[in-house]
């Protein structure tokens, strides 16, 4: 009997080693628990509530559409004799949202993690106990939760404003900027975060925020001329194949996609006719890297894969 107790007590115990072991290194093997990920992500989002972040948010993209519709308002008589109010609040929004919206999520991921690690309070959050992967998931959770009904808040006030001063309303197409809108600040807040879980500083994780906003607004648009001067200098075959090649490196672009996946669930942002013309004459049609759906496809594709890497990583380093 003795014998038994004693066989028994010893898987136990090393089962408790490695799971102590797991936490302080790090294991490919530990498991996502739903219950842990959701109370990560909600102490995340009530932190954020009592900071104020929330409703500093929420007061902006109220603000950012009311100036924006009072601007439509004062200014485009002869958009709204045309009906096309809604149409043109949309354009404008989302020409600042497609700016804005990167910002906030990369400054909301800075110390998601980084922060946690530098503090110390990681490990007290590890011991709770949440695996690695719920940490990383709520946190994730936690800040995309506050951007996205800051987004909603400010929408769902700001229409009011919005039908009093156009007088006119087309709720698909404001809807569907703030569904798109939620999902680009996704796909960054999960850049975001998953930039924050490289490091445990929280000055390297803040200089990666700025690499991460120099590359797709200033870098990636560099890229591209540079790519062109090459081949306007006969160093890179001039072509179809070259051509196709920048438009789909063009379309990776996060920001890229937020604007042209609006046609897809708004009046905004289709191809007019005479781009269409010319991309038909080129390549006999449209390339399927210039529609709507494959630009839904990069925004969901920049929130999987950030965070799958992150995942795979933060399991296996040193905290």
């Amino acid at each position: 009997m003795s014998t038994d107790v004693g066989s028994g007590a010893g898987p136990d115990t090393t089962a408790t080693d490695a799971g102590a072991g797991a936490t302080a290194g790090g294991s490919p093997s530990s498991s996502i628990n739903p219950a842990s990920v959701r109370a990560v992500a909600k102490k995340d989002f009530r932190d954020s509530i009592r900071s104020w972040v929330f409703w500093g948010l929420s007061v902006f993209f109220f603000t950012l559409l009311v100036a924006t519709t009072g601007v439509i308002s004062y200014f485009g008589e002869d958009i709204a004799a045309q009906g096309e109010t809604t149409e043109a609040l949309v354009a404008m929004v989302n020409g600042i949202t497609r700016l804005v919206i990167p910002l906030i999520a990369l400054i909301l991921g800075w110390k998601a993690i980084a922060g946690e690690r530098e503090s110390g309070s990681i490990k007290v959050l590890l011991s709770l106990p949440h695996s690695r992967k719920d940490v990383l998931l709520g946190k994730l959770i936690g800040r995309a939760a506050v951007l996205s009904v800051s987004l909603i808040v400010g929408f769902v006030l700001a229409a009011l404003v919005v039908v009093a001063l156009l007088g006119s309303f087309d709720i698909v197409d404001y809807g569907g900027l703030l569904v798109m809108s939620i999902i680009y600040g996704l796909a960054y807040t999960s850049i975001a975060v998953a930039v924050s879980s490289l490091t445990r500083s929280t000055t390297v994780a803040g200089a990666g925020m700025i690499g991460i906003f120099v590359l797709f607004y200033i870098l990636w648009d560099t890229m591209l001329v540079a790519f062109m001067t090459l081949m306007n200098m006969g160093y890179l075959p001039e072509g179809e194949t070259t051509a196709q090649v920048m438009l789909f490196f063009n379309s990776l672009d996060p920001g890229m996609a937020y604007q042209n996946v609006l046609s897809l669930v708004t009046s905004v942002g289709d191809l007019d006719g005479q781009t269409v013309m010319m991309l038909e004459n080129m390549f006999g049609s449209v390339p399927f890297y210039l529609q709507d759906w494959f630009a839904f496809v990069i925004l969901l594709a920049w929130i999987v894969v950030p965070i799958a890497i992150a995942l795979f990583r933060f399991d296996r380093v040193d905290l």
